[in-house]
């Protein structure tokens, strides 16, 4: 008999059941995330009745895959530019709300009598709503382009990131000496620091490694290159004393940045999904049934505190930023449950051990509860918001509408603001970079230096005049770099800042020299320290007349540039059509050669297919090769997707006899792009008078001709024999 190991025993178990158990929660309409949760109850030893799993120890590994390809995708899902978009409403609700919620849910353990950290993690667990059941929830009921919807997506984009933190945080702060303002900050701002700090070096290597690569780049070999890139990220993230899930989400978010993101986020989702089911029901196996039929007076509580803490948290958040009372309302009648995040930060203060083992059951039973008075809240909210208007005194109402009235009247930008804007971002990334490179520099060129050169006696002292080389740039862009081009062309906006340039720059002066003595403390003894200092202040000084200016502008620009690459590409896209915008009802669709197609191995002229299904091949593609425009006697083969162009008609009318032959069928790929322009025909043109066969345009031009106008008469998908005449309207299209 063949030993299966415990491992392919226990996956099985977990797909299988898995499968039928989401699949009925499918058809019955519900999150399948409850459905992995179930699953996992079924297979745990909590239910005899079924199977158990045999080694936990490995499957909690696979769990801890699945977290961090759910923090990858999630990344994915993120860019930093799309949470600058999200709008400051959004942005300021959403974090007031995870603070009321910490903090409530908190509050609540002690007075029930937990410790500190079940209740702290109790409060991080109450304070994240989730995504799938709200998208889900606003599906059913058909919300979608609602005013509060915005706000709400809104929200969660920004709680999403507060959960990557709060999953840094937590596990820290549980695993200092104790609860402290001091231990709380320090975890921050290094979470803070690294995440910055990668920021700069993704952006400035990631673009450029995948440009180097970008020919090589099929299915399989951008789906293991983004894997290994993840699992890189999350060595380094543990290896700087943070969690793995941090360092998943910190790639994830630097390829969303690039032009290859979404074709990423597509080839790793089945990879995600599968490896979530796997951490979702290996943590369904957590869920004790004793603890919750102990403890249903706390589930209500703890229900009632989620519903009424978040939709008065979210409220109130959204009333201070201006929003009206209804948006305010529907947005926290919507957002009133926990979900899938709730479930991650329960069991990894299981796993480690740090928190009691009521936590996760509980937190898995009020997002049951919650999940299923989500659908209810958001269709009930109108009539909640009317009760509120009647129950609101006059003024009140009055006067919150004055100050959501100021909100709308406030047409410019302050000049903290503008501030911000033209230079914090820019000062805190070269002090990010200048802190990393001194730390660097002493970590480890000093010490590759004290084993390469042991009877040296001034390697502190290179190691500090090579750190100061490198450094030199970023302390010119600290103290002399300028705002952005946009920002500078704008007169009004520099006549608000010019009052206040001598201040900043005394202040950007004075932060070069606190780094640079902190630089300087690195390497030298406190005795040298002060003459240390004036002596590298003269030398950065030089460093940075000399060339540090250059090279930091060729350092900015690369940056700039591969931190919008992604909207050039979609910008110079804009002119590339897949469904052509044409001024008439036409269309592409694409189509697959099947293996017992007729069309096999003969000719486009042999089929004529013009005369035939009155579309026009636009082009073939054949593996990873396009034939464009592809003339009669070019020969079809089996899997060749064929890309007809015609009307809307034509097409379904081509899609009938394919549908009756039977032996081909709609391929649903990415429909190709091409470019469309258009030419009149002049007199002394050299194809007029001539058939479209006969000017040889296809050939010479590499172009399609997919309509001809002859004043009120349009020919749609021209024959190759029509004639072309003086003051023709030529539509083509290109690649």
């Amino acid at each position: 008999m063949i030993h299966l190991p415990p491992l392919i025993y226990d996956l099985g178990i977990i797909l299988v059941v898995g499968a039928l158990v989401t699949l009925l929660f499918k058809k019955l309409r519900q999150p399948l995330v409850l459905g992995y949760l179930i699953a996992g109850f079924l297979v745990s030893q909590h239910f005899p009745y079924l199977p158990t799993i045999q080694d936990k120890a490995n499957i909690n590994t696979w769990a801890e895959i699945g977290v961090i390809f759910l923090l990858f995708g999630l990344g994915l899902e993120f860019s930093f530019k799309k949470l600058v978009k999200v709008g400051g409403s959004a942005g300021f609700t959403a974090v007031f709300e995870v603070i009321f919620m910490v903090g409530l849910g908190y509050l609540v353990g002690r007075l029930l009598g937990w410790n500190s950290i079940d209740s702290l993690f109790m409060g991080g667990v109450l304070s994240i709503s989730s995504t799938t059941i709200i998208v889900r929830a606003f599906q059913e009921l058909n919300m979608k382009g609602q005013r509060f919807v915005e706000l709400v997506f809104g929200i969660l984009i920004v709680e999403d990131i507060v959960a990557v933190l709060l999953l840094v945080l937590l596990p820290s702060l549980a695993m200092s000496e104790g609860l402290n303002m001091g231990s709380l900050m320090t975890v921050t701002l290094r979470m803070v620091f690294f995440i910055l700090l990668w920021f700069v070096v993704g952006i400035f290597l990631l673009p450029v490694f995948l440009r180097k690569i970008r020919t090589l780049l099929e299915e399989e070999t951008t789906l293991i290159v983004s894997i290994a890139l993840c699992f890189m990220m999350v060595a380094i993230s543990s290896l700087a004393g943070f969690s793995p899930a941090l360092g998943a989400f910190v790639m994830g978010s630097l390829l969303a940045e690039t032009p290859e993101g979404h074709h990423i986020e597509k080839l790793i989702n089945p990879v995600k999904n599968l490896f979530a089911a796997v951490f979702f029901v290996s943590v369904g196996t957590m869920i004790d049934p004793q603890i919750i039929m102990d403890k249903p007076i706390l589930i209500l509580l703890l229900t009632l505190v989620t519903i009424l803490g978040k939709f008065l948290s979210t409220y109130l958040g959204a009333l201070l930023t201006g929003q009206s009372r209804k948006t305010s309302m529907q947005s926290g009648m919507s957002l009133a449950q926990i979900g899938e995040f709730s479930f991650i930060i329960a069991a990894l203060g299981t796993t480690l051990k740090v928190t009691s083992d009521f936590i996760y059951p509980l937190a898995v039973a009020v997002s049951a509860v919650t999940t299923f008075t989500t659908p209810y809240l958001i269709k009930a909210s109108p009539w909640f918001t009317e009760a509120m208007d009647r129950v609101l005194p006059d003024r009140l109402k009055k006067a919150m509408d004055n100050y959501k009235s100021s909100f709308e009247r406030q047409g410019t930008r302050s000049v903290g603001s503008l501030l911000a804007e033209a230079y914090g971002m820019k000062i805190i990334l070269n002090s990010v970079v200048i802190v990393a490179l001194m730390f660097g520099f002493k970590k480890f060129a000093a010490q590759f230096l004290q084993k390469a050169l042991p009877e040296f006696q001034h390697v502190n002292g290179v190691s500090l005049m090579l750190c100061m080389i490198v450094s030199a740039p970023f302390f010119w862009g600290l103290v002399k770099g300028r705002p952005s081009k946009k920002m500078t062309q704008d007169l009004d906006v520099m006549a608000k800042l010019r009052r206040l340039i001598p201040g900043v720059t005394f202040v950007r002066v004075l932060l070069a020299i606190l780094l640079l003595a902190g630089l300087v403390a690195q390497f030298v003894s406190l005795k040298f320290a002060s003459g240390a200092l004036i002596g590298s202040v003269l030398v950065m000084g030089v460093l940075s007349y000399r060339y540090g200016e250059k090279v930091y502008k060729l350092f900015e620009g690369e940056f700039l540039s591969n931190l919008t690459e992604k909207e050039r590409e979609e910008i110079s896209k804009r002119d590339e059509v897949t469904h052509l915008a044409l001024p008439w009802d036409a269309s592409i669709s694409v189509l697959e050669v099947a293996v017992d197609s007729t069309w096999a191995g003969r000719t486009l002229r042999e089929l004529k297919f013009k005369e035939n299904y009155s579309v026009t091949i636009a082009s073939v593609i054949r593996g990873t090769r396009r034939f464009f425009a592809p003339a009669g006697d070019f020969i079809l083969w089996p899997f060749d997707k064929i890309v007809c162009f015609g009307s809307e008609a034509e097409l379904l009318d081509l899609n009938h006899k394919v549908e009756q032959e039977k032996n081909h069928r709609w391929q649903e790929a990415e429909t190709p792009k091409y470019r469309m322009g258009s030419f009149v025909v002049q007199d002394e043109a050299t194809y007029l008078g001539k058939t479209i066969r006969e000017s040889g345009i296809r050939e010479s031009k590499k172009i399609l001709v997919v309509c001809v106008e002859r004043g009120k008469e349009r020919i749609l998908g021209p024959s190759a024999g029509t004639v072309l005449q003086a003051g023709d309207l030529v539509w083509f299209v290109s690649e």
